[in-house]
Parts: structure tokens; sequence; C-alpha cells
């Protein structure tokens, strides 16, 4: 069970994780032992699965975001092992979600172009038989974007 201090760690990371040690056990009044016994926890735990940098996909000529809606009337477990193992790997997938309601499944893709786009969604269409239905919506404009989950202390 998390408590406050490790709430208020996992804030802090989730804004800025190249902050040092010493900066971390500071901001949340303790020593750096103690703190790194508590991050090595979270990390041990599987609370903090990675510590990454976040780019910029514009600033990359990733502009493109679509989000992809897929049914189908598949849905044994080897179609589904099957269908993973073609969309995990694809690089342009930066979400990939199997959903309640009208559609199975959702993906959120980041690519250059429109051009990209079709490049991909003929790879996926392709690649995995089954799929009856697949629709796109395309961002206009990113107005949030937060991978920061709410942990308030």
């Amino acid at each position: 069970m998390i408590d406050k201090v490790d709430r208020k760690l996992l804030a802090l990371l989730q804004k800025d994780c190249t902050l040092s040690l010493q900066a971390l056990a500071e901001a949340v009044n303790l020593t750096t032992t103690p703190c790194w016994k508590r991050l090595k926890k979270l990390e041990d735990d599987g609370i903090i699965r990675a510590r990454v940098a976040l780019l910029d996909g514009e600033k990359l000529g990733l502009s493109l975001t679509a989000f992809m809606l897929i049914k189908t009337q598949q849905h044994s477990s080897e179609w589904f092992r099957q269908f993973v193992a073609v969309v995990e790997p694809m690089p342009e997938v930066m979400a990939f979600y199997r959903m309640a309601g009208e559609y199975d499944y959702l993906l959120r893709i980041q690519v250059a172009d429109m051009k990209s786009y079709d490049a991909f969604y003929k790879r996926l269409v392709n690649g995995v038989p089954g799929l009856i239905d697949v629709t796109s919506s395309f961002a206009m404009e990113e107005i949030k974007y937060s991978t920061a989950l709410p942990v308030v202390p």
C-alpha cells in the first residue's frame, strides 16, 4: 500500500524523472537512503514501470494522430494472440485497448501524414484476418496530453 510520501514521490517523478535522489528526498522530507528504498519498492512492485523521456511528435515530423476503432467477429484466444502479435510491435501504435461497447479495440496511432497512415492501415488490415469494421478519426488539434496519473498526495 502506498502512502502520502509515496504519492508525492510519484507525482514529482511524473513531472520530471531526472530529479536527483537528493532533490526527491528533500521534497518529501526524507534522507536519501529511506527515499531510495521507497523508490526501489515502488519499482519492484511495478508501480513505477519505467522512466522515460517524452518526445514532441510534431517536432519529429509525426504530426498526425489517429484514433482507430476496430470491430471483429473473431473472439477466440488464438485469434487474439495473433492480433496482439501483429499490432503490438507496430511503432506507430502509441496505445492499444480492448474495449467494451460497440467496438472491440481502440488504437491511438501517431504518424507523419495521411500517406503514412494509409500505409499503416494497409499493413494492419492485410496482417490481421477477420476485421469487419475499421474506422478512424483524426485529431485536428491536441488540446491536452498527459502521461501523469492523478496520484494526488
